[in-house]
């Protein structure tokens, strides 16, 4: 799709969030194998797949899930969007970040839910939620607060104590957590919490949205779950889904993310170095444009600040000099773009000169 919207021309496209790189070799061959066996009958999830699910968030978190808590999706967005339509009434209100990835906007916008969107603010170089402001959107109404987590598109990992305390402003709403880029945490010394691992209470109350889809790169196959301990909670979620409403992933699906989960951690901890230093590169190159830029502590999406720039459009301004990239008005702030630096290095190298460019034709 990224470089499909721009084939036969001269663009760089760094816009929608997958990577230019294969997916591991165990996925491949996985994969192959499933087409080899060569009967690609109606699939259920295999037992295997929820094991592989409940050990990773014992491992990497310390949050003991049990298998039948996992519901699962043909990807995060349609999660996003059932959640929306199934959890909350039409009288109910939701409490959104932004700037944040659209589709945690659109869900409640298309339910349609009355919204309330609350402004990250920038401090000491990450997107954080001002809790005041948090406080007074949360309302008697308030059905769902949508959270994302790393932060989509500011490359937040929020701590431990900043989710604690947006569990707590949050009341007794519903908290929807996108947590798809968990395994693309950048920053050494940084950790993924999941929101629900915080205490019982919270996890109660929370959908928790996850997927291999990103971290590996194979959205297209499309495997993701939502892992919800209430068991009431977990049928409302689940009714469409059992009546077909909504499609379970396909067998490539299953099959790719229990080859991602069992077998390709060596991998992802190679792509993970890759993509730091890649951030590293995209962060310098700003810095020496007069660009600002939150440091990126996840994600391979860089969040950038045009404000310096005199151009009414910043994203069309950089398309005109060769560099396709993501419009801040998609996510809430017309002034900023979003660079996807998951791709190769000497790909990435030629966008950013393209970039200082385009900047120093816009100062004139």
């Amino acid at each position: 799709m990224r470089w499909d919207r721009h084939a036969g021309t001269d663009v760089i496209p760094l816009w929608v969030a997958d990577t230019d790189f294969r997916a591991p070799p165990s996925v491949l061959q996985a994969l192959l194998a499933r087409v080899e066996h060569g009967v690609l009958g109606y699939t259920g999830a295999p037992p295997q797949l929820r094991e592989a699910i409940v050990e990773r968030a014992a491992r990497l978190y310390g949050w003991r899930i049990e298998p039948e808590w996992i519901v699962f999706l043909p990807g995060v967005v349609p999660g996003l969007h059932h959640a929306a339509r199934t959890l909350s009434s039409a009288d109910d209100h939701v409490v959104v970040p932004t700037p944040v990835y659209h589709h945690l906007t659109r869900a409640p916008e298309l339910a349609p839910r009355r919204r309330t969107d609350v402004p990250l603010v920038l401090d000491r170089g990450r997107w954080v939620y001002d809790l005041d402001a948090f406080r007074a959107a949360v309302g008697p109404r308030t059905r769902l607060f949508f959270l994302c987590n790393p932060q989509n598109p500011g490359g937040t990992v929020f701590t431990r104590q900043e989710l604690t305390d947006l569990a707590s402003a949050s009341g007794d709403a519903l908290i929807i957590s996108d947590e798809i880029h968990c395994d693309l945490v950048l920053e050494p010394g940084r950790r993924h919490v999941p929101i629900a691992s915080l205490d019982p209470s919270v996890c109660r109350r929370t959908v928790t949205l996850m997927s291999p889809n990103k971290a590996f790169n194979f959205p297209a196959a499309g495997c993701a779950w939502a892992i919800i301990e209430d068991p009431a909670l977990r049928r409302a979620f689940s009714a469409d889904l059992q009546a077909h409403a909504l499609p379970g992933p396909s067998v490539f699906g299953y099959v790719a993310a229990l080859a991602a989960y069992r077998e390709a951690d060596d991998w992802l901890a190679a792509q993970v170095a890759y993509l730091r230093t890649n951030r590293d590169a995209v962060e310098q190159a700003l810095q020496a444009m007069g660009l600002g830029a939150a440091h990126v502590e996840a994600t391979y999406l860089a969040w950038i600040d045009c404000t310096p720039l005199a151009v009414e459009d910043p994203a069309q301004h950089f398309l005109s000099h060769g560099l396709a990239l993501s419009p801040g008005a998609q996510f809430g702030a017309p002034r900023f773009v979003r660079l996807n630096f998951g791709t190769q290095r000497s790909r990435l190298g030629d966008a950013l000169q393209r970039m200082a460019a385009a900047v120093a034709k816009a100062r004139g």
